[in-house]
């Protein structure tokens, strides 16, 4: 009896999870295969072509948009990235630094909105233009957000000795810092750097509070468009970030993966 009750139990929670992962990519899977349509959404399947990503290919709105994503993902990559190694620098060598490094987890727990519209205020208030320098910023704030607490957290996880020794027979903390501490944590801010990529150039609430009316990312450009009406070179360009950013995140999980055997 318990043994029928444990099969009935795994049965039910393969069909849960059968039925999520349905409810999950189904939607993909239709879109992906709509893209290839020889007509107009929602037109039903006609034919399959190449036509939309020929045109998207020679499209030079869009090509101006994606630039512009790769500059800012890129842009928020290096400052998060820069900022996060010296806070965890600093926190190396003042307490109250340390303490402080739990405050970097309020951009996770806080809804993206309220992060835009107080940036927003903020440039409004200190008179800085809405444009590519304000959204990087903040891309920056949230890519802090996962830089400071993965790096730290790995930083944690090292022997203190190691920095001891170094300063012993002379070394300053600057020096022993990136010669010791910052190639064993290497691995970590490159996987951190690639999340943050993955982050900012898929992010449209705080480009679209952030950026103004004269810059114009990839995910507001997709928005334009779909104010005019369904263009079928949406589902070939939303497919073809698809498959950019499916790759990104598998390559970010094999970098866990590496860091967690230690490698």
């Amino acid at each position: 009896m318990a043994m029928q009750q444990t099969s009935l139990a795994r049965l039910w929670n393969l069909i849960w999870v059968v039925f999520f992962f349905i409810f999950l990519y189904v939607p993909l899977v239709v879109l992906v295969t709509f893209s290839f349509n020889d007509a107009a959404f929602p037109a039903p399947w006609v034919g399959g072509t190449l036509r939309w990503y020929r045109e998207l290919f020679f499209d030079g709105a869009i090509w101006t948009s994606f630039l512009n994503s790769l500059f800012v993902a890129f842009s928020a990559v290096i400052l998060s990235s820069l900022m996060g190694i010296f806070v965890v620098f600093w926190a190396m060598r003042n307490a109250y630094v340390r303490r402080s490094i739990s405050h970097f987890y309020i951009n996770l727990m806080l809804p993206e909105i309220i992060i835009a519209v107080g940036l927003l205020h903020l440039a409004v208030m200190i008179g800085l233009p809405l444009g590519a320098a304000t959204l990087i910023a903040a891309h920056t704030v949230l890519g802090l957000g996962y830089v400071v607490p993965l790096v730290f957290e790995r930083y944690q996880e090292l022997d203190k000795r190691l920095m001891e020794a170094a300063l012993d027979l002379g070394a300053s903390p600057f020096y022993a810092f990136g010669s010791i501490i910052l190639p064993l944590l290497k691995s970590t801010i490159f996987a951190a750097a690639v999340l943050v990529f993955i982050i900012s150039f898929d992010d449209f609430v705080c480009a679209y509070f952030c950026a103004g009316s004269t810059f114009q990312t990839l995910p507001l450009y997709i928005l334009s468009m779909l104010r005019v009406g369904i263009s079928p070179e949406v589902g070939a360009l939303s497919t073809v970030l698809l498959v950019l950013c499916s790759g990104l995140v598998v390559f970010y999980a094999l970098l866990l993966a590496k860091k967690r055997k230690g490698i």
